[in-house]
């Protein structure tokens, strides 16, 4: 009955890089802290980037009829998704947590 579909695998698959915080013992771990934020949610952004548009690009191909697998479509169609999501969430919840910082008394 099953003959005619083939199994999952994780071929086309990248997985994201993860996200490292490492402070240095010498003090100056908020200052690295704060550039590996930055660094790490410019990487993120930008992986963002790349994957609309490769999103776009199959999107395109299946409209024109050019694709031949329209799963490639909504794989990179909902990676993009998801991407999008979780990059949103990391801003809300930096944009809280700085709000809240700056609610603090000293």
């Amino acid at each position: 009955m099953s003959a005619g579909i083939e199994p999952v695998s994780a071929a086309g698959v990248t997985p994201l890089a993860p996200l490292s915080f490492e402070s240095g013992a010498d003090g100056a771990g908020a200052s690295g802290s704060a550039g590996a934020f930055a660094t790490s949610m410019t990487g993120a952004v930008e992986n963002l980037q790349q994957l609309q548009s490769t999103s776009n690009e199959l999107a395109v191909q299946a409209v024109t009829g050019d694709l031949q697998d329209i799963h490639q479509a909504m794989i990179a169609s909902t990676r993009a998704s998801v991407t999008l999501d979780l990059v949103v969430a990391v801003r809300d919840r930096s944009v809280s947590a700085f709000n809240e910082i700056m609610r603090m008394q000293a």
